[in-house]
């Protein structure tokens, strides 16, 4: 176990120049880009850099408890931009940046929602997209009251005289019950949720889940996850700040380019944990060259962590076949269940544990109880998330809010010590998630032998004739049917008035064209369903990038029946 011990007590700025002083030369952030050779930022020099970006900030009259939203592209100066809000009791907030893959309608909606509800005060951003955000300065009901571009600042900057008295004040006022950042939960609108966690619940979290983990002071965390995100934001950002061990951060949009990059991190830098959702795992199994795994040794991994809902025996299965060889372990493919509501991890995959695995009868689960089938390939494959961490509690509760015995499906709420306190300016969202101290989390799971397996989200269940259908599990078989693009396939419910039911629906994208084809592909993806007593009704065939992701990075259910179904948008192939 780690020998810091963390005193969450403390503030996050307190704790991170206590490492400073400890591990002044020790890398704090290695800052990775593809070609070139790494920043590497100490945990000195990196405390000394924010030391100057607070000083602009103060200067351009930022106060103790204003949010500051950084929109920022991969660059090394933006984590001391990050920790110098911090420092004078501001509160970082990290929104995504424009890209090629986020739809534009997207992130407009995204920045107009989050001005006018999640109380932002100030947006530090780059030149290149001020035209799109200086507009929210001046709209009807923003509460952003300024744009600044730091990167333009100047460096080497430092408090002094009355300065340096009044931050010094301002520092020992902030108390471990004050808000440390602001993130969003993740959401496909402008009506993401905002989460704001205090500096309490984001060290006992950390003290907690590196517990569930065994962090040493021998880890090193790669990562290509974007900060906007909690699993980046607190697993290889917060996490490893706060413990003093070294994080390399790679641009996600490098990695999606160039997928080895996060191998190349691993076997040169000796890291040892990694997150990362089910997707990840299939673009490494599938998109990396055997030319581009020259001298990678990927033995110093102890834990690769899946964190997603629900998580893919299918995807760890390519991945470790893929990278067996190179020395992945099978005890270093784990899991947990996280979400921002509860800082991070709820539940993990104990250190040099396989994450367990389960064969279901798909029948017994639309009926809500787990009845085990063997290896049958027409079960459902269902992974475990693990048990839960230090300072969480985990019930599984019917429709009726009663508990439910191991074995049987419900709703997964939960009470821990790192639990916001409600979603910022939406009191009618909080009242609905948060009851009697327990946050219900809207995903469905079950519990068997002190082990959780999280299957779906609950609002976005199928019921056909009375049955319930995952659409995770539409999702996975239309995935796996040639000309559509795996993983950019999305299943929602049409009511069909006729039935009085629900009826199944997929839109898939597929870089076909050809209209004759298109018929074709469209019976296989039906016969697909039909071999797994699967009944699609209507299946939606859109081109490649047409459909729009969540901040998660996973293409939103309810924001593309809007487009299909509601607005009956036209779909243009090219």
């Amino acid at each position: 176990m780690i020998k810091t011990m963390i005193n969450t007590n403390e503030t996050e700025w307190s704790r991170w120049v206590i490492n400073a002083e400890k591990h002044p030369d020790k890398d704090a952030i290695v800052h990775w880009v593809a070609g070139e050779e790494p920043f590497r930022w100490t945990f000195s020099s990196i405390i000394k850099a924010a030391e100057s970006f607070a000083v602009g900030l103060k200067k351009r009259g930022v106060q103790k408890g204003d949010v500051c939203a950084t929109v920022m592209r991969h660059n090394k100066y933006f984590y001391p931009i990050y920790l110098g809000i911090s420092s004078i009791g501001a509160i970082p907030a990290v929104l995504a940046y424009p890209n090629p893959r986020l739809h534009p309608d997207k992130f407009r909606q995204g920045i107009e929602g989050m001005s006018k509800r999640s109380g932002l005060d100030w947006i530090l951003t780059e030149r290149p997209i001020a035209d799109i955000i200086e507009p929210l300065v001046t709209e009807d009901n923003s509460t952003i009251r300024g744009i600044f571009f730091p990167l333009e600042w100047e460096k080497d900057l430092k408090f002094e005289g009355k300065e340096l008295e009044l931050i010094e004040q301002i520092r020992a006022s902030v108390s471990d019950t004050d808000p440390v950042l602001l993130q969003h939960s993740s959401g496909t609108t402008g009506l993401q949720k905002p989460v704001l966690l205090s500096h309490k619940a984001v060290l006992d979290h950390v003290a907690n889940y590196g517990k569930a983990i065994n962090l040493t002071s021998e880890d090193k965390i790669i990562s290509w996850l974007p900060l906007y995100h909690d699993m980046g934001l607190i697993a290889a950002f917060h996490l490893p700040l706060a413990f003093g061990i070294p994080t390399v951060q790679i641009n996600t949009f490098e990695w999606i380019m160039i997928p080895s990059l996060l191998l190349e991190a691993i076997s040169k830098e000796k890291g040892t944990l990694t997150w990362l959702p089910n997707f990840a795992y299939n673009i490494l199994a599938d998109k990396v060259h055997e030319d581009e795994l020259e001298g990678i040794s990927l033995e110093s991994m102890r834990m690769f962590i899946n964190c997603s809902e629900p998580v893919r025996n299918k995807s760890h299965k390519l991945f470790y076949k893929r990278y067996k060889d190179y020395g992945v372990k099978p005890e270093s493919l784990c899991a947990c269940y996280a979400m921002a509501e509860t800082t991070f991890a709820v539940t993990q995959t104990p250190p040099d544990t396989e994450a367990k695995v389960l064969w279901v009868k798909r029948q017994s689960i639309a009926k809500g109880v787990i009845e085990l089938n063997g290896h049958d390939e027409n079960s459902r494959v269902c992974v475990s998330s693990g048990k839960t961490i230090e300072g969480c509690e985990v019930r599984i509760l019917d429709e009726n809010g009663n508990d439910l015995e191991e074995g049987m499906v419900g709703e997964v709420v939960i009470s821990s010590v790192s639990l916001f306190d409600g979603y910022r300016n939406y009191p009618e969202k909080t009242a609905a998630a948060l009851k009697d101290g327990w946050f219900y989390s809207g995903d469905y799971g079950f519990c068997l032998d002190d082990e959780y397996y999280i299957i779906g989200r609950k609002k976005d269940i199928i019921i056909v004739a009375g049955n319930n259908v995952y659409p995770e599990d539409v999702e996975d078989l239309v995935s796996h049917v040639e000309g559509v693009i795996p993983g950019r396939v999305v299943a929602f419910g049409e009511d069909d008035e006729d039935l009085g039911s629900e009826q199944i629906s997929v839109a898939a994208e597929t870089k076909i064209t050809d209209k004759e084809e298109h018929k074709k592909l469209i019976m296989d993806i039906i016969k697909a369903g039909m071999s797994d007593d699967i009944n699609i009704k209507k299946v939606y065939l859109v081109p490649p990038r047409w459909l729009i992701k969540s901040s998660a990075g996973k293409p939103s259910r309810k924001a593309n029946k809007e487009r299909l179904v509601v607005k009956k948008e036209n779909i243009k192939w090219s």
